[in-house]
């Protein structure tokens, strides 16, 4: 299942997601710190979808509430969690 997440309170645009029988295919961010999110799309690859949401849920960003990983939680409980 693909999927494209428009992310709130962050600097990403768009989280695009891939994920084939509950494990983590392909993570791509648009816009936001580049490396970074390169860096997590690579390291989440392979992963349990309930992994990466227990992982990345509640990071925060600075100041912010929220932050670009725990987009990516969020957009995995959205679609996935039962």
């Amino acid at each position: 299942m693909k999927i494209s997440y428009i992310p709130k309170g962050v600097c990403s645009r768009q989280i695009n997601i891939e994920v084939e029988d509950g494990i983590v295919k392909n993570v791509e961010y648009i816009g936001g710190c580049n490396g970074n999110l390169k860096g997590i799309g690579s390291l989440v690859k392979g992963m349990k979808v309930e992994d990466v949401i227990s992982r990345l849920e509640n990071i925060k960003c600075g100041m912010k509430n929220t932050s670009c990983p725990d987009q990516l939680a969020q957009a995995l409980k959205e679609n996935f969690e039962k």
